[in-house]
């Protein structure tokens, strides 16, 4: 094992940039008719140099010792990209944060036989394959989709006297949030269609800016992530509230094992994915018992990090790191389990318990029969 280095490689969590107003169903979670917006994939570059500054800089504490810096080897360079529903927001996000990554440049060019060197395309641009990773074909990076269970989980968290509470206190500010709302209901149940609504017309529609009160978005923002902090995951590790990150468990351990194998070239392996997962992923990793502010929404652009670094006992440790959104300009460590760095091996143990390993696991979870690969 390298020891120039304290950094293996990471496993990187993207969630989207600035988009246009998406409404998620509270019965399927699907998001219809969004696209990123060009401040979104500006965004996102944003984030794609912001990764290259970490991993591809040696003078970075946090550099990965032996990638590729300036022309991606794509054997390096895992990504994927979650295609459920309305998938393209993640493909197109994710697209944006491999361009700032790795940059056109100059030195991406071929000399042929005769001589003549060829600069690549558009000064340089640098393909990079991405992954779809389809809802029929594959559970592993959206496991809310189609899940009666989990549509169940949400159900009685809303019949639950807990949200009825907050629901008849919320009553009273939703109502006078509603003429701001066009025809959209106020339901508690539509929580973050509401938030998400004003938070999108605030960014570009400037007749809503000078009119919506001050305020009312931030205390929409506080009651989706109620709401949503709670749906999107489950006091019980193995609750199917935890659905999103237990399908995501065998490929995360697969590129983490493919990260510390001397002989396989992975560094880096990036997924595009929306902000549910994030959720369970801090609630499975207890980093919210330490960081609670993090139990909500994750704001646009956020990155979470699951760093694979060298250590004293010579085992192999993680340490995760959380970037919510664009406006924050560096990582902060998140605790796992109560500690700065996991071993390896303890993570992967703690976890392996809860993880959903195939679509027929999936499938039994879910009490799905018929939908996403699921009919016998």
């Amino acid at each position: 094992m390298n020891l120039t280095s304290g950094i293996l490689g990471a496993v990187i969590f993207a969630r989207h940039a600035d988009r246009i107003e998406s409404f998620s169903s509270p019965t399927t979670w699907a998001t219809d008719n969004t696209f990123i917006t060009p401040l979104g994939t500006n965004q996102a570059f944003q984030s794609g140099t912001f990764l290259r500054s970490e991993y591809l800089d040696s003078r970075s504490p946090s550099f990965i010792s032996g990638i590729s810096r300036e022309i991606v080897n794509i054997h390096q360079v895992l990504v994927r990209a979650d295609s459920s529903g309305d998938g393209t927001i993640f493909q197109q996000s994710v697209t944006a944060v491999i361009q700032g990554l790795y940059p056109p440049t100059t030195d991406y060019k071929i000399t042929l036989a005769n001589g003549s060197t060829i600069l690549g395309a558009l000064g340089g641009f640098q393909n990079i394959p991405i992954e779809s990773v389809e809802m029929n074909e594959d559970v592993s990076l959206n496991g809310l989709l189609s899940c009666p269970n989990f549509d169940q989980h949400v159900a009685n968290l809303e019949q639950s006297p807990l949200f009825v509470s907050k629901g008849k206190e919320a009553a009273p500010f939703l109502r006078k949030l509603q003429p701001f709302l066009g025809d959209r209901p106020i339901d508690f149940s539509f929580m973050f269609n509401m938030w998400d609504f004003v938070d999108v017309q605030m960014q570009h529609n400037a007749t809503f800016l000078r009119e919506i009160p001050p305020g009312f978005v931030n205390r929409a923002r506080v009651l989706a992530d109620f709401h949503d902090g709670n749906a999107f995951s489950d006091p019980k590790p193995d609750g199917i509230g935890n659905v999103a990150t237990r399908v995501m468990l065998p490929s995360i351990f697969s590129a983490l094992t493919r990260i510390v194998n001397e002989t396989d070239p992975l560094k880096l392996a990036i997924n595009g994915i929306s902000y549910k997962p994030f959720i369970s992923l801090f609630n499975l990793t207890e980093a919210t018992k330490t960081n609670p502010e993090i139990a909500g929404i994750e704001n646009y652009n956020s990155l979470a990090a699951l760093e694979i670094r060298n250590s004293s006992s010579g085992e192999p440790t993680l340490r995760l790191k959380f970037k919510n959104g664009t406006d924050e300009h560096e990582f902060r460590v998140l605790k796992m389990f109560g500690q700065t760095d996991v071993p390896l091996s303890e993570f992967i143990s703690r976890l392996t318990p809860v993880a959903i390993n195939s679509t027929a696991e999936w499938c039994a979870a879910c009490n799905q029969t018929v939908l996403r690969g699921c009919s016998p």
